[in-house]
């Protein structure tokens, strides 16, 4: 799904990052103001351009790192495989170099929720929140695809062309089944409950999943769109900042 265009966007530092032999694309927007920055990732195949409908609110608040990963949007390719371990060792990477001091706010979409729960498991220090923006469950394949028709197992098993392979995105899942640890960070779980293309039971059984991920932390919440599909941000992108702002607010 296409981002939708943001012309109002403030003004940010863009940089090419040297990650390994790879170069990333970054945007830092706002200050830190004495708040933890916000670390956004996108879902698969997506890039930088996903979170502009919320930047404009949450840069007033607080630094916005938004960035493209390797071989998405204006960064280069990498040798590394294409799962959530490298990924995140990638992105561990950037923000040193950045000089972006932890902790921070870290928000994943979709996939990109599998890539911030996995850098919360390995550095947990460095993360003050999460929220998860209809993030893909660790037993998606196993618990949830049987349930979706013919037709949608075939589209779903045909989208993996544009970042990695079918192959690595499960494997991203299998790395986070290896995450055992209880976060005692806040967590907000933002779950959409419009979700096209499912039956009532399918989004019944999603709705199931994602407040189940509540678990994950000591201190978490589910917070249901009601109204939107998959791209919460576009769709309810005041679920989305008002979910980021309550964890800004009670740190």
């Amino acid at each position: 799904m296409k981002p939708i265009e943001n012309s109002t966007l403030p003004a940010c530092k863009e940089n090419f990052v040297q990650v390994g032999e790879t170069s990333l694309y970054t945007k830092l927007y706002g200050k830190r103001n004495n708040n933890p920055a916000v670390i956004m990732d996108a879902g698969y195949g997506d890039y930088s351009k996903a979170w502009e409908p919320i930047i404009p609110d949450i840069s007033k608040a607080t630094q916005v790192l938004v960035y493209d990963r390797a071989g998405l949007g204006k960064s280069s390719k990498s040798t590394n495989p294409r799962t959530s371990i490298h990924m995140v060792g990638e992105l561990k990477e950037l923000l040193t170099k950045l000089d972006i001091e932890p902790p921070y706010i870290l928000v994943g979409h979709s996939f990109g929720g599998v890539n911030v729960r996995i850098f919360a498991e390995h550095f947990p220090k460095d993360v003050a929140g999460m929220v998860l923006v209809d993030t893909t469950p660790e037993d998606y394949r196993e618990r949830f695809l049987p349930t979706m028709s013919e037709e949608f197992k075939a589209a779903y098993d045909q989208q993996f062309i544009h970042e990695g392979n079918y192959d690595e995105f499960m494997e991203s899942l299998n790395q986070l089944k290896g995450c055992n640890r209880k976060l005692e960070v806040p967590v907000m779980v933002l779950a959409a409950g419009k979700k096209a293309h499912y039956s009532k039971e399918s989004q019944e059984l999603w709705n199931a999943m994602q407040r189940e991920l509540v678990d994950i932390t000591t201190n978490g919440e589910l917070v249901m769109a009601e109204n939107s599909a998959h791209y919460i941000q576009n769709d309810a992108p005041d679920v989305v900042i008002s979910a980021i702002k309550r964890l800004l607010d009670g740190l």
